[in-house]
């Protein structure tokens, strides 16, 4: 089973009001574990840094200048997204920059049951909780400490992080399995009946068979 965990970085908050995507981030997750594939690509947004933005995620328009504008790596995200499952924090928010650049090149919008939002699994699991990536990288004592700006592809690997808690860890059978191990060295070692060793010496009728066979063989070794 293929997911992506996805989040991007943009010039604002409308996508449909002449905001743009300036990054996107995916971390590529097979069976619910890291396959250590990941996509990321800077984006010229063809206007603008607003001040706002640019403390959120520290890029600015000289930096974003020499960067390609979206309509030429539309192919390759539309290539590396496929159509797996979209794991992102406030899904609606993503989408609506994404689609908004796939509508103005021309391409196949992604549907909105294609993604996951991690936001609805917070809610539902942690009512009244906060929400915020975070929240939950102290919820789940994540490491974020690094994390002094956005940027795409840290925030999906935190995000990663945070999925993989919030369906209820990495590989459950790992833990099933280091409890009966953590048992049959404590407990369930004690527990466990010792039985007395089997008999394993031949019977007489047993050694009266083996020597009738021994006798049929030429120069046995058993002989002598």
């Amino acid at each position: 089973m293929r997911e992506i965990v996805l989040d991007t970085e943009t010039t604002g908050l409308k996508p449909n009001g002449g905001d743009r995507l300036v990054e996107i981030g995916c971390i590529e997750l097979v069976n619910h574990v890291a396959s250590g594939e990941s996509f990321q690509r800077y984006i010229n947004p063809e206007r603008d840094m607003p001040d706002g933005a640019f403390q959120v995620h520290g890029l600015s328009s000289q930096f974003l200048a020499d960067k390609p504008v979206f309509a030429d790596v539309a192919e390759e995200i539309r290539a590396f997204l496929g159509e797996d499952k979209l794991i992102i924090h406030n899904a609606a928010f993503d989408l609506g920059f994404l689609n908004a650049e796939f509508k103005r090149v021309g391409g196949a919008l992604i549907a909105p049951d294609q993604a996951i939002d991690t936001v609805a699994l917070a809610r539902k699991k942690y009512p009244g909780a906060p929400a915020s990536l975070d929240a939950l990288c102290r919820r789940f004592e994540i490491d974020n400490s690094h994390r002094t700006l956005h940027g795409a592809l840290l925030d999906a690997e935190l995000l990663a992080e945070v999925y993989l808690e919030l369906i209820g860890g990495r590989q459950p059978g790992l833990v099933l399995g280091a409890a009966k191990a953590e048992e049959a060295q404590t407990g369930g070692e004690q527990a466990r009946t010792n039985r007395p060793p089997r008999p394993h010496a031949p019977s007489g009728a047993e050694k009266a068979a083996h020597a009738e066979f021994v006798a049929t063989l030429d120069d046995p070794i058993w002989g002598g």
